[in-house]
């Protein structure tokens, strides 16, 4: 369904779907989230990448549950999320409105973003 990777040594949290969440699996997926990201020695300020090119555009009840079960989740500094479907793309930049978010067509270019320390300078979203 997903897979979670940590690059502490970049602190990078770096996420890829591989299909749609149902609403009761996000809690459970957050609270795993949350684990690695403590366990790994992360703080907040990490750089995040999703990947959700696997996946779909979500439901409206499961947007709901990504809502109230990552709410109080330490904030990234830098998010890059990977998809190529328009859609999808809609759908993100809809619910994630951080200034610090950008969309990507391939997951190198979200990396490279994201490592790059001129990148908040250099894009139209002010970074925060």
């Amino acid at each position: 369904m997903y897979t979670i990777r940590f690059q502490p040594e970049r602190s990078l949290l770096d996420i890829a779907w591989h299909r749609i969440f149902l609403p009761d699996q996000v809690p459970d997926y957050a609270r795993q989230c949350l684990q690695q990201f403590l366990a790994q020695g992360l703080k907040p300020g990490y750089l995040l990448r999703m990947d959700m090119r696997e996946s779909a555009v979500q439901p409206r009840d499961t947007l709901d549950s990504f809502s109230s079960s990552f709410r109080d989740f330490p904030k990234a500094s830098r998010i890059a999320v990977i998809t190529a479907s328009a859609l999808q793309r809609m759908q993100v930049l809809r619910v994630m409105t951080q200034p610090y978010l950008r969309v990507f067509d391939d997951a190198d270019s979200g990396l490279d973003w994201l490592l790059d320390p001129s990148a908040c300078e250099n894009h139209a979203r002010r970074c925060g």
